[in-house]
């Protein structure tokens, strides 16, 4: 049976132990139960922050081939 995690799991895991990601859903379960939400949102600020720097690099120097 092939299962397609990220539409069917989408509520929790409908395979339980037999996940194949079961490493993943613990590293996951983890981290969310020690990190604040604080830090969570701090996390997500910077990788926001680095995503838009990027794109800004990305666009201000485009690659030029010639």
């Amino acid at each position: 049976m092939e299962v397609n995690c990220a539409e069917e799991c989408v509520n929790g895991c409908i395979l339980g132990d037999k996940c194949p990601h079961l490493e993943h859903r613990q590293a996951a379960a983890k981290f969310i139960s020690e990190t604040s939400i604080d830090e969570m949102v701090e996390i997500a600020a910077e990788r926001a922050r680095r995503k838009a720097l990027e794109a800004q690099a990305k666009y201000a120097f485009p690659n030029r081939q010639e």
